[in-house]
């Protein structure tokens, strides 16, 4: 009888691996490109629903006769039901594909904006930007799950790189956008911006964007092959949240939640932190101060994705072949422990104690793009990493991702302006770079004893020769 050694399994294993490998190649290099193009689009609008809102919270307050603190409330509402939503595509992604809940996604997103739009009351505001949020929320989540079915491992950083710079370029530029639709229109008319683009969304998805869930993979497909016809399913959205019991996934996503609060840290508050600090009252350049940081988002995202997939090719030689997933957080080390927090301390020394000269402000915009790159360097090999393990419930453990660090993200934007308001710029901003320090601790922690955590609790882990 053949032992595990003998050449015939071997052989029999290889033959596994090549013909999960030809999976792989039913899209051209081309026709990849251009998936990842129209699938980053539908990813940006979460980053631009919530980042045109920014300029735009001084005078929504003044429209509807409320206040900034208030109004900062629709980020955080969005932010939750960002996680929700999330949640919810990615299970349905799971069974009906990928394809067909972002046209459903895109639509919702468009009613939403038109009802933001349209809001008269903060109440109507904030039901509608819920429902904004919900459809924009399956860009990140089912996105990833796209990139996982059309990639290779050892391709995954890279690809993933480009999808997140692709989208936190619109990250960058949505408050200009947003800011100066605002100040040469009305923040109104950003809304039905945002509708109209959700509809264009709909359209180029319909049009050019195939079906790339894995042949036969799909929840439907089986039922088809059960039952001989489709029909609808009702899926428990919070299902992926199990997969946070497993600690890699938990601390890897309480991580990604505590470092990127750097950024909203920065960002959300801006209109009364760096713009009032250079007498800055336009929303067109309020908009545009939030470019460094989407700049350093872009190239921290790119570079970093491309050094994962390397450290996780070169490591595996060293084994002499053997996979260690947690290889790819090593290209973390510079972002986590050193850009993202110490940005955003020295941006509070400036901000609060500096003068308002120009050298003064340039050296505030370093601080932001700076920042930037070092929230995309724990970002993007963190969500490759959660793909690399699960990576037959890429979406869904994405979604489980994206809904602990949204929660994180949401229960403390509340707090920003009280914070700064009663503690001061500094004070606010140097805590949440303590707070992003232990954001990193928990990726060493993972990098350190990952191996050991995986055995701990099995969620069914990627191998090898099923990634």
């Amino acid at each position: 009888m053949a032992s595990e050694q003998t050449p015939l399994l071997r052989d029999e294993e290889e033959q596994v691996v090549l013909d999960h490998d030809k999976i792989y190649d039913r899209f051209s290099p081309s026709r990849k490109r251009a998936i990842v193009a129209v699938t980053a689009l539908t990813g940006t609008f979460p980053m631009f629903a919530s980042g045109s809102f920014i300029p735009l919270i001084p005078q929504i307050a003044q429209d509807l006769d409320s206040t900034g603190e208030v109004v900062s409330l629709a980020v955080s509402l969005s932010i939750l039901a960002n996680a929700i939503g999330s949640l919810t595509w990615a299970a349905y992604s799971g069974f009906y594909g990928r394809k067909s809940v972002i046209l459903w996604s895109m639509a919702t997103m468009a009613v939403g904006s038109f009802g933001a739009g349209a809001a008269r009351t903060i109440p109507e505001l904030l039901v509608w930007r819920i429902v904004q949020a919900f459809g924009a929320s399956s860009g990140l989540a089912v996105g990833i799950g796209v990139l996982a079915d059309i990639y290779r491992l050892e391709e995954r950083g890279r690809s993933s790189g480009i999808f997140f710079g692709a989208i936190l370029f619109g990250m960058s530029i949505a408050p200009t956008i947003g800011g100066v639709t605002a100040h040469y229109y009305s923040w109104r008319t950003t809304q039905y911006g945002l509708c109209v683009a959700g509809l264009a969304s709909f359209l180029l998805t319909l049009c050019f964007q195939p079906e790339t869930s894995w042949p036969g993979k799909r929840g439907v497909d089986k039922l088809i092959e059960k039952e001989g016809r489709a029909r609808w399913v009702w899926l428990n959205p919070f299902g992926s949240i199990a997969l946070l019991r497993s600690p890699n996934v938990s601390l890897i996503s309480l991580s990604q939640g505590l470092v990127v609060l750097t950024d909203y840290v920065l960002l959300v508050p801006i209109a009364y932190t760096i713009a009032a600090k250079y007498h800055i009252t336009n929303e067109a350049v309020i908009g545009a101060l939030c470019i460094p940081v989407g700049i350093g988002n872009i190239i921290g995202s790119t570079v970093v994705g491309r050094l994962s997939d390397s450290i996780v090719v070169s490591m595996r030689e060293k084994r002499g072949g053997v996979w260690v997933p947690e290889d790819r957080l090593r290209a973390t080390t510079l972002g986590g422990l050193v850009l993202a927090p110490l940005s955003v301390i020295a941006s509070g020394v400036i901000t609060q104690f500096a003068n308002d000269g120009v050298w003064m402000m340039l050296l505030n915009f370093v601080c932001l793009f700076l920042n930037g790159a070092g929230v995309s360097a724990i970002f993007n090999p963190g969500n490759a990493y959660l793909v690399d393990i699960l990576h037959s419930r890429s979406a869904e453990v994405t979604a489980a991702n994206m809904a602990c660090r949204n929660l994180v993200i949401a229960a403390a934007v509340g707090f920003i302006l009280p914070s700064i308001n009663n503690f001061g710029i500094f004070a606010t901003f140097s805590a949440s770079a303590v707070v992003a320090w232990i954001g990193y601790g928990c990726v060493v922690a993972v990098l350190q004893y990952g191996g050991r955590m995986r055995a701990w609790i099995d969620l069914g882990f990627s191998t090898a020769a099923n990634n």
